[in-house]
């Protein structure tokens, strides 16, 4: 129908057609209205994938079969079907056209990493990245990834502060010391960041401040020994405290 109403648009007064009969099944004219529905220019990757998917599933087609049927090859059709490993949100924002298909690339080189591909996600549509752009971020990721593997307890540290800060952290060792990287998209972020930290700065300090309320059926030995602990605790808060750090 819709090569009909193109043929008269463009004036044409015959065209070629091949009619099919009556030996072709349901289940054969779905496999046609699916193929002839993937070479519409306009569809979009998370349909066209959709379709792919059908296809494997209902017709037990493989991938090169799919390629040679819709004109391209078997990547193309892998590529397209890998899509629908993405998470929901990544695909409902791919089929409103928050982001390119060539963005899903840099997305799944995460998928096995769910905080960083949200964290690259949302940098992404924040920060109006180009596929290039996504690319970088998430090849360094990873070569960070790898580099850290000789490192477990930085791993840990690191993978604690993305869980408690809820955005993406590194951590650069060197020689002495380092460097500790937090990720925020907006001031709102940045002001959210900061409450957290001093949020638990806060019951850290409350804590104390219990511990040296209840000692008052101890002996003067015990009230001493509290209060340098105390005072030590103290200290060391102090130390680590937000306030003597800056951004």
């Amino acid at each position: 129908e819709r090569r009909l109403r193109a043929a008269r648009l463009a004036g044409l007064q015959q065209v070629p057609v091949l009619i099919r009969t009556g030996e072709e099944t349901d289940l054969m004219k779905l496999e046609l209205a699916i193929i002839e529905n993937i070479q519409r220019e306009d569809l979009s990757p998370v349909d066209r994938a959709r379709a792919f998917d059908r296809l494997v599933k209902e017709f037990n087609f493989k991938h090169h079969e799919i390629g040679k049927k819709v004109g391209k090859s078997r990547e193309y059709v892998s590529n397209s079907l890998r899509i629908l490993s993405l998470p929901e949100y990544i695909i409902n924002a791919l089929s409103e056209n928050k982001l390119t298909e060539g963005h899903t690339r840099p997305l799944m080189m995460l998928i096995d990493r769910p905080q960083e591909q949200e964290t690259l996600f949302k940098e992404i549509l924040a920060k109006k990245l180009n596929v290039r752009e996504a690319e970088s971020i998430a090849r360094h990721i990873a070569v960070e990834r790898a580099r850290k593997l000789i490192d477990q307890e930085l791993i840990d540290i690191e993978d604690l502060f993305k869980e408690k800060l809820g955005t993406r952290v590194r951590i650069e060792k060197k020689e002495e010391g380092g460097r500790v990287t937090i990720d925020f998209f907006n001031k709102e972020d940045l002001r959210a960041l900061l409450e957290r930290i001093v949020a638990d700065e806060k019951v850290n300090h409350s804590q104390i401040e219990i511990s040296v309320e209840n000692t008052s059926s101890l002996t003067d030995e015990e009230e001493v020994l509290i209060e340098d602990q105390t005072s030590k605790s103290e200290d060391d808060e102090s130390l680590y405290s937000v306030t003597n750090f800056s951004i």
